[in-house]
C-alpha cells in the first residue's frame, strides 16, 4: 500500500563566486546530468524548478549568493540512495570547490501528506526551525532522522551529514552517453586521482 506520506528536503549553499564566474563553470556544467539523474532515480517524486527548468535562477533569500534545491522523494531510502549512492555523492565530495562552508544547519527534512508539494517559503521556515530547535519531527536531518508517524531520532541515516569519511581525492564520472530520453547510469563510478596526479577508474 502506497505510504500517506512524502519525504521533503530543502538544502542551500552559498557560492565562492557568480554562477556565470569561470570559478563555477565546471559546477554549472554538472547540474543538468545530475538533475537528469536524480529525475530518473527510483523514489524521486518532484523537485522545485522555474518554468524554465533552472532551480538556480530561484533566490529565496536576502543573499543574493545562496541557492537552494528543493525536492520530495518516496522514502528516506530514496533520497538516501540517490545524494550516497549515485553519481551525485561525487559531486557532493567537491562542494569545497564551488561554496563555502555554513555556519548553520544547510538541510533539513520533514514529512509531507503525499502530494504535497511544499513552497520555498514552507522550506525557508523549516529550515530555520532546525537552526533554533534542533532535529524533531518538524525539521530533521539524516544524522537524526524522524519516521512519518513522530518516532524518532533513529540511527543515523549516512556517516556524516553531507559525505562519508572521504578515502582518496574522487571525482565523479557522470556519463552522458544514454540516448536520448534514457535515464543516465545510476552506479557510482568514481575516478581515484593517485599520488602521481594521473586518474585511474576504481
Amino acid at each position: 500500500m502506497d505510504s500517506p506520506f512524502e519525504l521533503a528536503q530543502v538544502n542551500v549553499a552559498r557560492l565562492l563566486a557568480p554562477l556565470d564566474s569561470p570559478e563555477i563553470a565546471e559546477f554549472v556544467a554538472l547540474l543538468e546530468p545530475i538533475n537528469r539523474l536524480a529525475d530518473h532515480s527510483p523514489g524521486f517524486v518532484w523537485r522545485l524548478t522555474t518554468p524554465d527548468g533552472d532551480a538556480t535562477a530561484i533566490r529565496p533569500f536576502d543573499d543574493d549568493m545562496i541557492i537552494v534545491n528543493l525536492t520530495v522523494w518516496d522514502s528516506l531510502k530514496s533520497l538516501r540512495a540517490f545524494a550516497y549512492a549515485s553519481n551525485h555523492v561525487g559531486v557532493l565530495r567537491r562542494r569545497r570547490e564551488w561554496f563555502e562552508r555554513l555556519a548553520t544547519a544547510p538541510l533539513a527534512m520533514w514529512w509531507v501528506e503525499a502530494g504535497h508539494r511544499p513552497t520555498v517559503e514552507e522550506a525557508r521556515a523549516r529550515l530555520e526551525r532546525l537552526r533554533r530547535d534542533g532535529p524533531t519531527r518538524a525539521a530533521f536531518t539524516f544524522r537524526t532522522p524522524f519516521e512519518p508517524d513522530g518516532a524518532g531520532p533513529g540511527s543515523p541515516a549516512v556517516d556524516a551529514e553531507f559525505c562519508w569519511p572521504d578515502l582518496a581525492p574522487v571525482q565523479a564520472v557522470i556519463s552522458t552517453d544514454e540516448p536520448p530520453g534514457q535515464p543516465p547510469d545510476l552506479t557510482l563510478s568514481i575516478a581515484a586521482v593517485s599520488s602521481s596526479g594521473t586518474i585511474t577508474a576504481s
